[in-house]
């Protein structure tokens, strides 16, 4: 008995017919079975290093961005001024790294700065940091330092300065260090000075070429025509002296927030001098009886010579006294303080005594 034919089978075959060979069985399967299987996606994930594990928390890496996009904001600004050129710097990297990574990056005439860290009380860091500006940049910045046109100079990344253009290379890189110490001031009191420029920075050794480095690479975008580059090496020990001089400020800052420092407030304005005027009495004339009056006129305020004054510390009136004399001088003996109506803080208490013991000691 014949085997009767599916209709899915008869349209194969003809397939088959039309197309010069059909495929076999087994391939068949294969695309039945690939067309079942998922698409797989592709996740990528960042690969760590257990043999060199990192130094610094997310909370440090978010605070030191934070920081140079402040710095890259002042510099764009100085850049701008003093330059007369429209840029825009942003940071575009910063990451954590090995130092031969950043030392990897350098052509052969390129030119390294190498910026030492002053901090307050604390003296200069053993450990500077490396900054690195790309020719065009320099050349870019030269060229309107020397009163050029609007034009984007481009030169090549092995670009060789000359003798007249190391000198103007340190005036531009001045303004780039000096501007770090604005980013900072938020945190710390930070100065940065250049100690030097290397013409051959692959064979400078500050640090040693596995230490823990913080890479930071700025855009600068130049009149939006080029993309130059700031590259910055920040050492993993330098960083660490000042994060932890930062967290100590934190914690003290934390402290005094939560601490009774009226004592302290007193001891600073304890010596505070105030104007104390004494008022016997209060009359009103008339503009014309001012006008007239002369020398030797007597005004009479309704009140003897025994009636209490009002002593006013500014304008507010404080203590009542009676007028006396003091070793040949007019003086007022304080009897009783005047009190608000309603309050009486605490803070006016303190105040209040030490101004009467104040005056007290100066009349007798």
């Amino acid at each position: 008995m014949a085997d009767v034919l599916s209709q899915s089978q008869i349209d194969e075959l003809l397939k088959s017919m039309a197309g010069g060979g059909g495929s076999s069985p087994k391939e068949e399967k294969a695309e039945v079975t690939k067309a079942a299987e998922p698409e797989k996606k592709e996740e990528n994930f960042n690969k760590y290093d257990f043999y060199s594990p990192r130094k610094f928390t997310k909370d440090k890496i978010k605070l030191l961005r934070s920081i140079y996009e402040n710095y890259a904001r002042i510099l764009t600004s100085q850049v701008n001024g003093v330059f007369r050129v429209l840029t825009d710097i942003t940071v575009i990297e910063l990451r954590e790294s090995r130092y031969y990574e950043y030392v990897n990056m350098f052509h052969e005439n390129d030119c390294m700065t190498i910026v030492d860290a002053y901090i307050d009380e604390k003296g200069k860091s053993n450990v500077p940091l490396m900054i690195y500006c790309t020719p065009g940049l320099i050349i870019t910045l030269i060229n309107h330092m020397l009163g050029g046109g609007d034009s984007v100079i481009r030169v090549e990344d092995n670009y060789r300065y000359s003798d007249v253009e190391m000198a103007l290379y340190k005036r531009v890189l001045d303004y780039v260090i000096h501007s770090m110490d604005d980013g900072f001031s938020n945190y710390i009191n930070i100065e940065f000075k250049m100690q030097r420029v290397e013409e051959n920075p692959s064979m400078t050794q500050e640090i040693g070429l596995d230490e823990t480095v913080v890479i930071l690479v700025l855009n600068v975008d130049v009149s939006g025509i080029a993309a130059e580059k700031i590259r910055l090496c920040i050492p993993g020990t330098l960083l660490e002296h000042i994060f932890k001089i930062i967290d100590n400020r934190k914690h003290i800052a934390r402290g005094f927030s939560y601490e009774n420092n009226s004592d302290v407030i007193m001891n600073h304005i304890k010596d505070t001098k105030f104007p104390i005027t004494g008022q016997l009495g209060v009359i009103k004339l008339d503009i014309s009886d001012i006008y007239h009056l002369q020398v030797g006129d007597v005004i009479d305020l309704n009140k003897s010579t025994k009636s209490q004054v009002k002593l006013y510390v500014g304008r507010q009136p404080w203590f009542t006294g009676t007028m006396g004399v003091h070793k040949k001088n007019i003086a007022v003996r304080i009897e009783d303080r005047i009190r608000p109506m309603g309050k009486d803080k605490p803070t006016e208490e303190i105040i209040a005594d030490l101004l009467s013991e104040s005056v007290e000691q100066k009349t007798g």
